[in-house]
């Protein structure tokens, strides 16, 4: 569980992850997505309409990336996704910014929930490595010396 609080605690501000899919045709298919909720064990709520082909690709194969960054902080986590209709969890997270997509609010019957479940990560942090200190780092690492090394940690969740 440790580590699941880690990497809640990293990611826990970020408001838009990239969800990576396998289409049809076999290739991957990346696209961002705005978190809906995020749950403490890195588990995660997205909106989609059920006609996306997003929604498509899940039922083919629900196995899923998402990746998430900051200006220091990196995190890739691999699960499986589900799409989910119940409607009283849509209500419960529904954000009036959705009404871009679904103009009929939050009982508008195209809405959807991808549900991610996480089973692993990979967190990479540089934070100490910024501005100026990473640009003279980086180029004497060029010249002379093994690169800047940030931390990078895999996760079980």
């Amino acid at each position: 569980m440790e580590d699941a609080e880690h990497l809640y605690d990293l990611i826990n501000g970020f408001e838009t992850a990239m969800l990576v899919t396998r289409a049809a045709d076999g290739n991957l298919h990346a696209r961002p997505m705005a978190v809906a909720e995020l749950r403490a064990d890195a588990d995660a709520y997205f909106v989609t309409s059920i006609d996306s082909p997003k929604v498509a690709e899940i039922y083919a194969d629900a196995d899923v990336l998402l990746t998430f960054q900051s200006a220091h902080q990196y995190a890739a986590l691999y699960g499986r996704v589900n799409v989910v209709r119940e409607r009283e969890l849509i209500d419960r997270l529904w954000r009036d910014e959705w009404k871009l997509w679904f103009p009929r609010g939050k009982a508008d019957p195209a809405i959807a929930l991808l549900r991610f479940d996480a089973e692993r990560g990979e967190l990479w942090n540089d934070a100490g490595m910024s501005g100026a200190q990473y640009a003279f780092e980086g180029t004497k690492a060029y010249m002379r010396s093994p690169p800047p090394r940030g931390s990078h940690d895999r996760l079980r969740l």
